[in-house]
């Protein structure tokens, strides 16, 4: 009888390969840092094994651990986010690994090996860029994927969950041309990212309906954040008088809540003197002075159901549609009324 085991060791597979078992391990964790040819050579003979890893089934065997990796921790918006991932996870009994990913930082992003580290069953990940590199090291490794808001247009078998964000964006202008603006700016965010596109676009196509010229000195982006909606808030109050917007629409709550700053230093009253709307819906909204006008997406319904999704996917349930778009909804406060008649 032989006395090699019916499952070889690493080590077995490794000398095969002509390589050491820690690069085996490497290749099976789905690790990025092992050489093209190496990489081939050694799922060639975990398959010819039999062996776990990438090229075979799914790990048959569950953590009930998920990864939740978010474009920043130090945002209402992602804590939104984070509450409805923990609410669906707690009732299933699912840990969620949280980390995050910086636009700004220098270092070559690492959020893909996350999962290896912690044998992780799935991966949330929100408002980040997804490549087919990244997407072939987790189907490598035997991961799942939902993305929430993904920056960059998904590969469209894979599962994503977002909000209607051009209809909000249409309805947020439409308020606004309602009260009688016509001088509308908007302050996006990041230009590359799907959920700023759609939003600007449903402004334009409103303003293009109602046969208002887009004015491309009031189209303005940002970074989502405070900082963003009050340096280009303030450079848009800076503009004279006659091009000056009596209203502006701006992406996220957070920029919106940085208009209010530029609007109090140029010494403009809201909504006497500018109209703002927001974007989101965050709960600090209706204790702003005066409360925002903003358009209302589901954050924390979003989180829910990707956890929820992920949790089909892992248990094998076909999915009715891999993109769900939830309902936003115009949330009409007090930063918002009709402009001065010497403005109309």
């Amino acid at each position: 009888m032989s006395d090699r085991p019916s499952r070889p060791t690493l080590a077995v597979i490794a000398a095969e390969a002509g390589v050491s078992p820690a690069t085996v391990s490497k290749v099976i964790n789905g690790r990025t840092d092992v050489a093209p040819g190496t990489r081939e050579r050694v799922e060639a003979l975990l398959r010819t094994h039999n062996y776990p890893g990438p090229g075979g089934t799914r790990r048959a065997r569950r953590s009930g651990l998920i990864d939740l990796v978010l474009a920043g921790l130090d945002s209402p918006w992602a804590m939104e986010i984070l509450r409805g991932v923990e609410t669906e996870c707690a009732q299933h009994g699912i840990g969620a690994v949280v980390s995050q990913v910086r636009a700004d930082d220098a270092r070559p992003p690492s959020w893909q090996n996350l999962p290896a580290l912690h044998h992780s069953d799935g991966v949330i990940l929100v408002t980040s860029r997804m490549t087919s590199r990244q997407r072939r090291q987790l189907e490598r490794a035997g991961v799942a994927l939902v993305l929430i808001d993904p920056v960059n247009l998904p590969d469209t078998d894979i599962a994503s969950v977002g909000a209607t964000n051009w209809a909000g964006g249409m309805a947020a202008t439409e308020h606004l041309l309602d009260l009688g603006h016509r001088r509308i700016a908007v302050i996006g965010g990041p230009a590359d990212m799907l959920c700023t596109q759609a939003r600007v676009d449903g402004y334009r196509t409103v303003l293009e309906r109602a046969g208002i010229e887009v004015d491309r000195e009031l189209i303005r982006y940002g970074d989502f954040r405070h900082e963003g909606g009050f340096n280009r808030a303030r450079e848009l109050l800076a503009l004279p008088a006659g091009r000056r917007p009596t209203a502006i629409f701006a992406g996220s709550d957070q920029q919106a809540m940085g208009a209010y700053e530029a609007a109090r230093q140029a010494g403009l009253r809201i909504p006497e003197d500018l109209s703002v709307v927001g974007f989101d819906d965050l709960p600090m909204c209706e204790w702003l002075s005066p409360p925002l006008t903003t358009v209302r997406q589901p954050l924390e319904e979003m989180g829910r159901i990707a956890a929820r999704t992920l949790r089909q996917i892992l248990d094998g349930q076909p999915l009715l549609t891999p993109r769900i778009e939830l309902s936003t909804e115009l949330r009409v406060r007090h930063s918002t009324a009709p402009p001065r008649p010497e403005e109309t």
